[in-house]
C-alpha cells in the first residue's frame, strides 16, 4: 500500500541539490573573506601615508634635537670665547715681546755709551719732535729719529736727559737702533717716567754710532 513517506531517486536528487547550493555558499564566504583577487569595483587601499594635518603641530622641536641644537649653540659659544681668550692671550704676549726687546735695545745703547767720552759722534744724526701730551695722557714724550746717513750698515745709542727749569737733569732715559741699513731711519719713542708737574725739558744728551 502506498505510504506518505518518499523514497528513490527523486529524494536523493533534492538532497544532492540542496548540498551543492550549501557548498556554494560557504565557498562565496571564504573567498570574500581572504580577498579572492576579484575585482569588487571598489579601489584597494595602498600603504602611501596621508599628508599630517599640520595644525596638529606645536611648532617646538622634538626634545632631542631640541638637545642637539642647545649643545652646538653651547659649544659654537665656548669656541668664540677660547678663540677671543686665545686673541687677548696673543696679544698680551706681542705686548710683553715688544716690551721686553725694547728694554733689551735700551739696557744695549746705555751699555755702549757708558765707554763713549763727550757727546759721541752721532749727533748729527739724531733729531728730537716732541709729542703733544693730548695724545699721550698727560706723559711727556719725545719721538727720536735716527738716520744712517753713512754708506754702511750701523748701529746706534741715543742718551736723553729729562732737565728741571734750574736745568738739573732729573731722569735720563736711553734708546737706539739696531743694524740700521744706509739711508734708512727708526724712530723710538722716549717716555718720561716723572710727574707732568714740574715740566721737564728733554735734551739730546748723547748719540754714538757703533
Amino acid at each position: 500500500m502506498p505510504t506518505g513517506r518518499r523514497t528513490g531517486p527523486a529524494g536523493s536528487t533534492r538532497r544532492i541539490t540542496a548540498a551543492s547550493a550549501l557548498g556554494g555558499v560557504l565557498l562565496a564566504g571564504a573567498l570574500a573573506g581572504c580577498g579572492g583577487g576579484q575585482d569588487t569595483g571598489t579601489p584597494a587601499r595602498t600603504g602611501t601615508p596621508r599628508t599630517p594635518n599640520a595644525s596638529s603641530f606645536s611648532g617646538e622641536l622634538p626634545s632631542a634635537l631640541a638637545s642637539s641644537a642647545s649643545a652646538a649653540v653651547s659649544s659654537a659659544s665656548v669656541s668664540a670665547s677660547a678663540a677671543a681668550s686665545s686673541a687677548s692671550a696673543r696679544a698680551s704676549e706681542f705686548e710683553a715681546s715688544v716690551e721686553a726687546e725694547t728694554q733689551r735695545r735700551n739696557a744695549a745703547a746705555e751699555k755702549e755709551l757708558k765707554k763713549v767720552h763727550g757727546r759721541g759722534n752721532a749727533l748729527a744724526e739724531v733729531g728730537m719732535t716732541g709729542i703733544p701730551r693730548a695724545e699721550t695722557g698727560g706723559i711727556l714724550a719725545v719721538r727720536v729719529t735716527i738716520t744712517n746717513k753713512t754708506d754702511s750698515e750701523a748701529s746706534y745709542a741715543v742718551r736723553v736727559d729729562f732737565k728741571n727749569a734750574d736745568g738739573k737733569v732729573v731722569e735720563t732715559r736711553y734708546t737706539g737702533a739696531e743694524r740700521l741699513r744706509p739711508g734708512t731711519k727708526e724712530q723710538p719713542i722716549v717716555f718720561s717716567h716723572q710727574p707732568p708737574e714740574p715740566r721737564l725739558t728733554p735734551v739730546l744728551a748723547k748719540a754714538q754710532r757703533y
